[in-house]
């Protein structure tokens, strides 16, 4: 699996809610929607996005083993540490070095 593209789009922090992430896979699979969270402690987490249907929740899309988890992670996170590295003064986008 290569990850061919990330984009970043900052959100106004809620609840730990910093980002949301879309990225490119092979340059032929387009995934949005992964939200970045920042966790109390100051570390990430990435939820993958679901569709409620009543009572249930179905996931629309996430990673089926830890390497390809790792790796989205990786990239997501290098991607969002280096806006903030750009923005300078964090605008309020979360912590200023996302580790995983």
């Amino acid at each position: 699996m290569n990850i061919t593209e990330v984009n970043i789009t900052p959100v106004k922090p809620f609840n730990g809610l910093v980002a949301f992430a879309s990225i490119v896979v092979d340059t032929n699979l387009y995934l949005s929607s992964i939200a970045i969270y920042v966790r109390m402690d100051g570390s990430p987490r990435l939820l993958y996005p679901t569709k409620k249907t009543g009572e249930h929740s179905i996931n629309v899309f996430h990673p089926i083993n830890r390497a390809a988890s790792a790796q989205i992670e990786t990239a997501i996170f290098e991607k969002y540490n280096e806006l903030l590295n750009q923005s300078g003064n964090n605008n309020g986008l979360g912590t200023a070095d996302i580790r995983h």
